[in-house]
């Protein structure tokens, strides 16, 4: 039986704070890399590092490369879900014409998609597709994702077989740690969440 573990981190607070960021490429503010580095101290268990492309996770995930020497791959797919019309808005700026705005949307999120944005759908598709493949291509290895909270929380609904609509109930902290373990046999493979929401330093 080979076993894979699978951490996933969130990146740190990006420059202009808390927004609905989506696929816009915000870099780390200085208190986000304070987080990171953190969250991790000088631990670095993992075997290969996979990062979303966007800057707010690749910078660290390249600086966790140099320092340890570890090799990095860039997965397109791990991208945030876009929020079309919501990018860059905060809570605040979209209740300000609809105080009910996200309460819709976080209960029924497959109903009440932004306008523009990705459908929730699409966005399992492409993770669960990114994921599958991690575990088959690094079976047996420790590897840390480096990645947004729509990447831990669809990761984590498809390991604990949520509804697709209980996606945003999950709630993922700046720079918190999501620890997966995975066994795999010839009869196929088991998923377990170790803990959610931690740090190694």
């Amino acid at each position: 039986m080979a076993t894979t573990t699978v951490d996933l981190i969130r990146h740190g607070e990006p420059v202009g704070g808390s927004k609905y960021r989506g696929q816009t490429d915000d870099p780390l503010s200085e208190k986000g890399w304070r987080q990171m580095r953190e969250a991790v101290a000088d631990h670095c268990p993992w075997d290969i590092i996979v990062s979303s492309p966007l800057s707010r996770c690749r910078a660290f995930a390249e600086e966790l490369q140099t320092r340890h020497g570890r090799p990095l791959e860039i997965e397109q797919r791990l991208q945030e879900i876009g929020f079309g019309q919501w990018e860059g808005k905060t809570s605040k700026e979209l209740m300000a014409t609809d105080p009910l705005i996200l309460t819709r949307f976080w209960s029924d999120p497959e109903h009440h998609t932004p306008p523009g944005a990705e459908p929730l759908a699409r966005f399992r598709d492409r993770i669960v597709g990114a994921w599958e493949e991690l575990l088959t291509r690094h079976a047996g290895r420790h590897v840390l994702i480096v990645g947004h909270a729509g990447t831990a929380r669809m990761v984590l609904r498809h390991v604990l077989d949520m509804p697709l609509n209980a996606t945003f109930r999950i709630q993922v902290e700046n720079a918190a740690i999501t620890r997966i373990r995975v066994d795999e046999d010839g009869g196929g493979r088991f998923a377990r969440l170790v803990f959610h929401g931690g740090t190694l330093g």
